[in-house]
């Protein structure tokens, strides 16, 4: 017996593989993403209006994509859709660097790596779930989980280095920075290792009767888009992800315009997978006894504080000047410190939301739909960063704008300062969709609690009248 508990623990390789190309990918995707709307408009030149609109797009494509291209990845093999995701996600990655002033070039290969990561998200997932059984799958979704948080946070961690370099006096040699379209030339580097290790090793998994057809999941779409119910929670909820995704959307630009090139964005957004890492568990288990909707409501409540954190930088250095000390240890100049405080509060209400939205939204699907609904529970993601990125670029251009734009170029700082006086107004716009999103939550539980309560009240009158 206790041979077979150990086999059942055991997962094949075309796991082991699927987790560490996995890693690569999301390390690779990640170090783009970053500094996405950066490098669309200090290398690509878009202003920060179109770069906010390919933003959206992209972003939210991210999220659409998965359905589609999942059901055509069953037809053709899990192994042969790597290939061909891993093929289009190198040539984007490399053609993006290598030509960053050739735009049509540059939206041609956003769409590369748009479909090819489309691919990535519905293969592996896919992989896991058929390497493992109903003993082990809790595990191996942890596994899974981990190697994406490693490679997100390593790929951000390595951005900020090739964008702008890193000390090396220590070892008698001069800060070298390749710059930012280097990024490219790494991530397609991640990407390639990836291809190679699926060719070599990467044995296909059974797909029968995994995956839907396409009429299927147009059916599925139509369903959840009209109940009420679940769009209207999708709907409320991508008010905190519209937020949380202002990491990628506002944050570079905002930090880099405010701090200078060499603050590191792409570390500050690693405070938020720490947060959630640290907290999630502890918040679970403090918040296992009250109802899902409740856990979410804190949530949502605490999002509109993490961007008050995040708008008061301006205030802090007005008050503190332009470095404050951390303990003694090392400073920091007072922007960068309040974004900081503003992830980590933004990470801790994840821990609120995340785990038991997905719960929620599993208890109001249907009876034995519940597998194709959760398909597309993170259509809040779509809707978010379709919104969230394209008014970043319309807030951005208000308040925090391009130095290098028409109107600026080849001003002063001084002349310039007028033209950033009200910088944390994007903020406040943000602190708003929160705060109506926190208030339309608890107005939608209300709502939703008291229709609950008629529904059972007549079914037990008609129950009473039956009997």
């Amino acid at each position: 017996m206790a041979k077979q508990a150990v086999a059942k623990q055991k997962f094949p390789r075309s796991f082991w593989v699927a987790n560490t190309v996995e890693l690569f990918e999301r390390a690779a995707f990640y170090g783009m993403f970053i500094t996405m709307t950066l490098y669309l408009t200090n290398i690509v030149g878009f202003n920060d209006i179109w770069a906010g609109i390919l933003g959206a797009i992209f972003s939210a494509g991210i999220y659409v994509f998965p359905l589609f291209t999942g059901a055509y990845a069953d037809k053709i093999g899990f192994k042969n859709a790597l290939l061909v995701a891993f093929g289009l996600l190198t040539i984007g990655y490399f053609t993006l660097a290598a030509m960053p002033q050739k735009v049509p070039v540059v939206i041609a290969y956003l769409v590369f790596i748009l479909i090819g990561g489309s691919f990535i998200k519905s293969v592996i997932t896919g992989t896991v779930a058929q390497s493992s059984t109903p003993d082990n799958r809790a595990k191996a979704f942890s596994i899974f989980y981990s190697m994406v948080n490693i490679g997100a946070f390593s790929g951000k961690m390595l951005a900020k280095p090739i964008r702008t370099g890193i000390d090396l006096s220590f070892i008698g040699l001069d800060n070298y920075a390749l710059g930012m379209q280097y990024i490219g030339y790494y991530s397609a580097a991640m990407t390639f290792i990836a291809f190679i290790v699926v060719f070599l090793i990467f044995k296909n998994v059974d797909t029968e009767s995994v995956g839907k057809k396409v009429s299927e999941i147009w059916i599925g779409m139509r369903k959840v888009l009209t109940n009420g119910r679940l769009i209207g929670l999708i709907l409320i909820i991508s008010g905190f992800w519209m937020i949380q995704h202002q990491m990628y959307a506002s944050m570079p630009k905002y930090i880099t315009r405010m701090v200078g090139d060499d603050a590191a964005p792409e570390w500050y957004a690693n405070v938020n997978p720490a947060m959630v890492m640290i907290f999630v568990m502890l918040v679970g288990r403090m918040m296992k006894n009250y109802k899902a909707i409740t856990t979410m409501m804190v949530g949502m409540f605490i999002m509109p504080l993490s961007v008050f954190f995040m708008s008061a930088g301006t205030m802090v250095e007005g008050a503190w000047g332009s470095s404050v000390s951390i303990f003694g240890l090392f400073s920091m100049h007072p922007i960068a410190l309040m974004m900081v405080c503003g992830i980590a509060f933004q990470g801790f209400a994840e821990c609120f939301i995340s785990p038991r939205y997905l719960e929620y939204f599993s208890l109001q699907s249907p009876k034995g739909e519940e597998g194709m609904y959760l398909g597309f529970a993170h259509l809040h993601s779509a809707f978010a960063n379709l919104i969230g990125f394209a008014v970043s670029g319309f807030l951005l251009d208000a308040f925090c704008p391009d130095p290098n734009r028409a109107d600026l170029k080849g001003l002063s700082p001084e002349e310039l300062a007028p033209y950033y006086a009200h910088a944390e107004y994007l903020w406040y716009v943000f602190a708003g969709v929160g705060m109506i999103s926190a208030l339309s939550l608890w107005v939608y539980s209300k709502y939703w609690d008291r229709k609950d309560k008629i529904a059972v009240e007549r079914a037990a009158i008609v129950g009473e009248k039956i009997d």
